[in-house]
């Protein structure tokens, strides 16, 4: 564990292109490397002028929790309905479920928690 806080500020932050889907930016909290790669948070959003591919897949953790900050995502779970998540509201998806994003807003912005920091992506 690291031996003092992570502190970051909006005003200095970073977004990167390099992440799992070519249509978001992430931004790192810092949470990875304090956490010893038990846990990694970023804000992701919305990358102009890009769109959903709607690929399902599924990844191998044991906790991935998401947030909306701004904007509205459309999800779908295997089985299920696309499902409208706006912001304030906030989903876990349990692990290794097959899912696929449909459609976000121009403006879209999440925060996601995921555990372990590692993990692996199927699909």
């Amino acid at each position: 564990m690291a031996s003092k806080p992570a502190v970051q500020h909006l005003k200095n932050a970073r977004f990167s292109r390099r992440g799992l889907r070519g249509y978001f930016e992430y931004r790192d909290l810092g949470i990875k490397r304090a956490s010893g790669k038990k846990v990694v948070a970023h804000v992701i959003r919305a990358r102009p002028g890009k769109a959903p591919h709607g690929d399902w897949h599924s990844h191998d953790v044991e906790l991935q929790f998401v947030y909306v900050l701004k904007g509205w995502v459309k999800m779908q779970y295997e089985g299920g309905k696309p499902i409208v998540m706006k912001a304030g509201s906030c989903f876990v998806q349990p692990p290794r479920i097959r899912h696929r994003e449909l459609a976000h807003s121009h403006d879209c912005e999440m925060l996601e928690i995921v555990a372990p920091a590692n993990f692996k992506t199927y699909g």
